[in-house]
C-alpha cells in the first residue's frame, strides 16, 4: 500500500544509529574531520542499514522547524496572525509588531535549526556514498537527503537572502565563510532537487512510508523556480506532475478538512507532511498553542480541555476575509468548543484557529494531526500563477477553480471572465484564504512585492477592528524587512558574516 511523502512516527522512532548520529554531529571535532575520530565515523557508515538511519536523523531535524517555528516566522509577521494572552514571550511580540532585530530568538533558531539540518545532510551525502550496498537504495537516499538538504536550504535563502553555501561537514561553532550571493544558493537547490526527482519513486510500500517521492520533489522545484519568478520553468515543472496527477496519485480532497482528519491527511492531497502519532514521541503543539482559555469562560477555558493556553490566533482581518458560504472558514478557524465533563458548548468572543484541532483529544498538548509542508492546493495554485504570468489567463482560471470550487461547491463562486491582472489578485486571495496557518504567507508577499505596502495597510485596518496599538505596524515595517536579519550570535561565531542592511 502507498503512503505518500510524511515524516511518519516509524521514520523517527528513536534509534541507536540516530542517536550515535546525533552524538557524532555535535561533536566539532568529528565534523572537521579530525583523524583520531575517524574510527567511529567509519563504524558508523558500515552498512545499508547505517545509510537508512543517517538519512532518517535528516527528517527527524524538521520538526525543530515546523512544529511551531515556521508558523510563527512565516505567519506572525504578517497579516494573518498575531500573539494571544498566551503568549507574553518578548521576542514573539516584537515580531508581530515588526521590531525584532539580529538578537532576536526565534531569528536566530531558524538560521540555526536549518544549519543543523544541512549538516546533517552533508555528512550523510558525503558518507553514504563509499558504501558497498544496492545502488538503487543507495540512490534513492542521497536523492532524499539532497531533497531535504535543498528544503532547509530554501527556507534559509528565503527568510536570510545570502547565506553560507557549505558542502563539507562543519559545524556552526567553528565554520568561517561568507554569504553566497542567493542566486548561486538558488542553483545549489534546483541542482539537489533535479537529481531528487530522478531518483526517488513516485510511491513506497507500507513498510517504506513517510519517505519524500518524486512528484514532491518536482512541486519543491516549481516552488524554487515561481520564488525567482522564473515563470516558465515553474509552470514546466508543475504540469508534469498535474497533466499526470493520476500516475503521481495526487488530486483535492473533495472536504477540505479531511486535510486534518486522522483517517484521510495521508491521503490524495499531501505531497508533503509532518505526521504525529499520539503514542509517538513526536506530538503536535498547535492544538494546544491556539486552544481556547482567555477569549472563553471567564477566562477559565473549557472545562475537562487540558493545557490550552491561547498563544496563537488569527487577526481580524483573516476571520473577515472569509465569505460564510467559504467551506475553508470553519476549518481554519474555531469559536464553539464541547466540555469533555459537562457536555455543554462553549463560544469563544474571538476567533481562533482550528486547522489544527482533533475532536475527542483532551490533552490538547498531545494532538496527532498533522501539518503539511506542501499541499497539492498550493500546486495548482502555483501553476494558475505561472500560467498567468505567462499570458495564459484562461488557463489559469481553470486551475484556480478547481481550488475555488472545493471551497463553495457551486459554479456561482467560481471565477470567470477575469483579465490578467484580476487573475493575479484572485490567486493572491486564494492562496491567502486556502493556506491560512500553513507557513506560507510572509514568503507569498516577500516574493510578490507586496509585503511592505500590505502591513502598512493591515497595521491601519487592524487597530481600527481589534486593537489600537496596531497600528505601530504601519509605523514598524520597513522596505529592508523583506529578509530577516542575520542573527547577531552567528556573526560573532564567524566574522565574515555581514548583516542584512536596516538592522
Amino acid at each position: 500500500m502507498k503512503k505518500r511523502s510524511h515524516i511518519s512516527s516509524t521514520i523517527i522512532r528513536l534509534m541507536v544509529g540516530i542517536l550515535l548520529l546525533g552524538q557524532l554531529l555535535a561533536c566539532s571535532s568529528f565534523l572537521e574531520e579530525d583523524p583520531s575520530d575517524r574510527y567511529v565515523m567509519d563504524n558508523f557508515y558500515n552498512d545499508a542499514d547505517d545509510a537508512v538511519a543517517a538519512v532518517n536523523a535528516i527528517y527527524a531535524q524538521l520538526y525543530k522547524i515546523y512544529k511551531r517555528h515556521m508558523y510563527l516566522m512565516a505567519d506572525l509577521p504578517t497579516d494573518d496572525h498575531k500573539n494571544g494572552l498566551g503568549m507574553p514571550n518578548s521576542n514573539l511580540v516584537n515580531i508581530e509588531f515588526l521590531r525584532h532585530g539580529a538578537n532576536n530568538q526565534f531569528v536566530r533558531e531558524m538560521w540555526q535549526y536549518n544549519y543543523e539540518g544541512i549538516m546533517m545532510a552533508n555528512a550523510a551525502i558525503i558518507n553514504i556514498k563509499p558504501i558497498n550496498m544496492d545502488e538503487y537504495l543507495k540512490n534513492r537516499l542521497l536523492g532524499e537527503a539532497r531533497f531535504l538538504r535543498a528544503l532547509y536550504y530554501f527556507n534559509l535563502v528565503r527568510f536570510y537572502g545570502d547565506v553560507p553555501l557549505i558542502e563539507k561537514m562543519f559545524t556552526l561553532s567553528s565554520i568561517e565563510i561568507e554569504r553566497t550571493p542567493k542566486e548561486l544558493v538558488y542553483a545549489f537547490i534546483t541542482d539537489d532537487l533535479s537529481y531528487a526527482e530522478n531518483v526517488l519513486p513516485i510511491e513506497y510500500w507500507e513498510t517504506e512510508q513517510g519517505r519524500v517521492t518524486a512528484g514532491a520533489a518536482k512541486i519543491l522545484l516549481g516552488k524554487v523556480f515561481l520564488t525567482q519568478q522564473l515563470y516558465k520553468k515553474a509552470a514546466d515543472k508543475l504540469k508534469v506532475v498535474i497533466e499526470n496527477e493520476d500516475v503521481y496519485q495526487y488530486g483535492l480532497h473533495e472536504e477540505y478538512k479531511a486535510n486534518w482528519e486522522n483517517e484521510s491527511e495521508r491521503g490524495i492531497e499531501s505531497v508533503f507532511s509532518i505526521e504525529y502519532d499520539e503514542a509517538g514521541a513526536q506530538r503536535n503543539n498547535q492544538m494546544a498553542l491556539c486552544g481556547p482559555r482567555y477569549s472563553i469562560h471567564n477566562g477559565a477555558g473549557v472545562p475537562g480541555l487540558k493545557n490550552a493556553n491561547e498563544a496563537d490566533i488569527p487577526t481580524v482581518e483573516l476571520f473577515n476575509a472569509f465569505k460564510e458560504t467559504d467551506g475553508r472558514k470553519y476549518v481554519t478557524f474555531k469559536l464553539d468548543y464541547q466540555s469533555p465533563l459537562n457536555g455543554q458548548t462553549y463560544t469563544a468572543r474571538i476567533p481562533l484557529f482550528g486547522k489544527y484541532w482533533e475532536e475527542g483529544q483532551t490533552a490538547l498538548n498531545r494532538s496527532s494531526v498533522n501539518m503539511h509542508v506542501l499541499r497539492y492546493a498550493d500546486a495548482l495554485l502555483m501553476y494558475a500563477e505561472a500560467l498567468n504570468e505567462l499570458g495564459q489567463p484562461q488557463q489559469a482560471m481553470h486551475y484556480l477553480n478547481r481550488v475555488r470550487y472545493r471551497a463553495f461547491k457551486i459554479d456561482n463562486e467560481n471565477y470567470s471572465g477575469l483579465n490578467q491582472n484580476s487573475i493575479r489578485e484572485a490567486v493572491w486571495n486564494e492562496r491567502r484564504l486556502e493556506l491560512a496557518l500553513e507557513g506560507h504567507r510572509w514568503f507569498d508577499l516577500v516574493r510578490t512585492n507586496r509585503l511592505v505596502e500590505r502591513m502598512r495597510q493591515h497595521g491601519a485596518i487592524e487597530s481600527q477592528l481589534a486593537e489600537s496599538d496596531k497600528d505601530e505596524i504601519t509605523q514598524n515595517i520597513k522596505e529592508h524587512m523583506v529578509l530577516m536579519p542575520i542573527p547577531q550570535y552567528e556573526i560573532n561565531l564567524n566574522p565574515k558574516l555581514d548583516q542584512n542592511p536596516g538592522y
